[in-house]
């Protein structure tokens, strides 16, 4: 099986092994799957992780329960172990023993086929095209923010990154309060064509050079991915504001927290969100406009998995915002 894994370095393998679903796994062929900034972390040495990396993707039941088989499906990327305190309380997001496609511990998706438990399945409808369900994964992280932050319309937000999650988190944010006023939500990055994206949303947006913080949004998002925004953050972010902290880095550094405490602000770490509502967001009904647009004008760069190795270099290109892998099944 073809196969773009993580072993100390990235490489292409043509005779990894095929995957042996277990007991409540269903077999899967990946159709689409995306390269996100965990994936580059990654080959940084994030979570010390070895095997096929990539966890973005939609894909076909080929085994597994007759009801799932040949459906068009997307899967939650924790697997947790379904026996633990945490578990029983039904956060197996948080499982300690849970393995995360293309992270921990399970094999992920930049591969011609992947095991994944039943219970991660959700089912594409079909007005949502592959590069579309694609997103559901990164989106459903974006929820999960509003899941954790109440924001109302009058809260000043601003959003620190221009790239791939940063471009669905503003989506959903304006989503959330079509009333809020224009000058309520801006994104902050160092790509001026990047933030064109967002400005075609009617979106507010600074270049990071010309941003000067001053201390008075209500709610500020770091999806910078780097160390270096959280600290920007926190100079932005006004006295008893909210943190939300969706960057992941394999490496970090010394911070002065004073300033959290002087200014008792709240920190809120976001991660993995409900699939369910991305889905809905995705699949408005016949004649009606979509929650959350997403997809093509969203997509820089496309390659087939035989050029994985060239799609990570492009997606590590600060110009690109979001690079596809064709696979098919």
């Amino acid at each position: 099986m073809l196969a773009l894994v993580y072993d100390g370095e990235p490489r292409l393998r043509a005779d990894y092994n095929e995957p042996r679903p277990a007991a409540g796994e269903a077999l899967l062929g990946v159709r689409v799957a995306g390269v996100c900034r965990t994936d580059l972390e990654v080959v940084k040495g994030y979570m010390g992780f070895t095997g096929v990396m990539g966890h973005e993707f939609v894909g076909q039941v080929l085994q597994g329960p007759s009801e799932w088989r040949g459906r068009r499906v997307v899967a939650e990327i924790n697997c947790p172990c379904g026996r633990c305190e945490l578990c029983a309380r039904e956060l197996g997001n948080h499982c300690p023993n849970r393995g995360v496609l293309g992270i921990d511990k399970r094999d992920g998706v930049f591969a011609e086929r992947v095991a994944v438990p039943v219970a991660n399945l959700h089912e594409i409808p079909d007005g949502v095209s592959d590069d579309e369900a694609v997103f559901v994964e990164p989106l459903a992280a974006a929820f999960q923010m509003l899941r954790q932050v109440q924001v109302t319309p009058e809260d000043r937000v601003v959003v620190l990154g221009d790239g791939r999650l940063a471009q669905l988190i503003v989506r959903v944010l304006k989503a959330h309060r079509p009333t809020a006023a224009d000058n309520a939500l801006l994104i902050v990055g160092k790509h001026a064509e990047k933030l064109r994206y967002a400005e075609r949303q009617g979106i507010a947006t600074r270049l990071a050079g010309d941003f000067a913080p001053d201390r008075r949004a209500d709610v500020v998002v770091d999806a910078t991915g780097t160390a270096g925004g959280f600290e920007l953050a926190m100079r932005t972010v006004c006295p008893r504001g909210t943190i939300v902290l969706k960057s992941t880095f394999a490496a970090g550094e010394g911070f002065n927290l004073a300033p959290l405490v002087i200014d008792e602000i709240t920190v809120v770490g976001s991660r993995c969100g409900p699939f369910e509502e991305a889905i809905a967001a995705l699949a408005a009904p016949a004649g009606s406009p979509r929650r959350v647009e997403v997809g093509g004008d969203l997509v820089s760069r496309r390659f087939g998995l035989s050029d994985g190795l060239a799609a990570l270099d492009a997606a590590a290109d600060g110009r690109n915002l979001k690079v596809l892998l064709d696979v098919g099944v």
